[in-house]
């Protein structure tokens, strides 16, 4: 646990200061919805499971005020997890997510105090049980540049206040995004996420662990950008009523607000 959180941390904070990037400066007084980032993303699960073919995503984040030494920021995503259970295109899972960000920016870093709530649901399947969590903790996150490519890290750490079914406790999730630009409205971007997941051991297992690994092209309009990936994930607990881990490969496309 020490170790991960170490590593995440200095992606965040060791980079040295020759090497930032220069963010978007911060209002000079108080602003209302002055930023919004939008995705819509579908990709195809190389999953022997029938549970597990395309997995779709769409949410985004809002800064609802801007107060110029920081933000609020409202986020949410939908996502929806498809099989061939009963038919071709049969939806198994809807989940939801919502929280905000209280941040406060200090020298080119931006730290936040987080509440994050996400619940699980079958589709087209019975279930009665409640899964569902809610999380109170803080994110440190930085924009910075290693020569041409330019990078967004961040950490968030986050304890467990409230929970139905589940024996999460606390949660380190971290990770960052590059782009790398080719030519004129062509990119090649990647993303790297590592999560702990700590447990109370009612299920008999110990801290889980997750990771994600993904790289593709961006191609961007004036209205917005598409990017197409692939990918290598370890998810923890992909099925709502399930403990355990699973493995796999994916391929996509994400679309993403400029």
């Amino acid at each position: 646990m020490r170790r991960a959180t170490l590593v995440l941390l200095m992606l965040c904070a060791a980079v040295p200061a020759a090497a930032q990037a220069t963010p978007d400066p911060a209002p000079s007084g108080v602003t209302f919805i002055p930023r919004y980032a939008f995705h819509l993303t579908g990709e195809h699960l190389s999953s022997d499971d029938p549970r597990f073919v395309w997995d779709a995503n769409y949410g985004g984040d809002l800064d609802v005020v801007d107060y110029g030494s920081g933000r609020f920021t409202f986020f949410a995503n939908y996502q929806v997890v498809t099989g061939e259970e009963f038919r071709a295109f049969d939806p198994t899972q809807g989940n939801y997510i919502l929280g905000g960000r209280l941040s406060y920016r200090i020298k080119g870093v931006e730290v936040a105090g987080v509440f994050y709530h996400q619940s699980r649901h079958l589709s087209d399947r019975p279930k009665r049980q409640a899964v569902d969590w809610n999380m109170v903790g803080g994110r440190v996150g930085r924009l910075f540049s290693a020569g041409p490519v330019a990078l967004d890290a961040r950490v968030d750490i986050r304890g467990v206040v409230e929970h139905s079914f589940v024996d999460y406790e606390w949660e380190l999730d971290g990770g960052v995004h590059a782009r790398y630009p080719l030519v004129r409205h062509i990119a090649l971007v990647g993303d790297a996420d590592l999560r702990r997941l700590g447990v109370d051991g009612s299920q008999n297992r110990g801290t889980q662990t997750g990771a994600r690994g993904e790289g593709g092209v961006r191609f961007e309009g004036r209205a917005g950008a598409i990017e197409l990936f692939v990918a290598v994930e370890r998810r923890i607990d992909p099925y709502p009523l399930e403990f355990g881990t699973t493995t796999w490969m994916t391929a996509g496309f994400k679309l993403v607000s400029p």
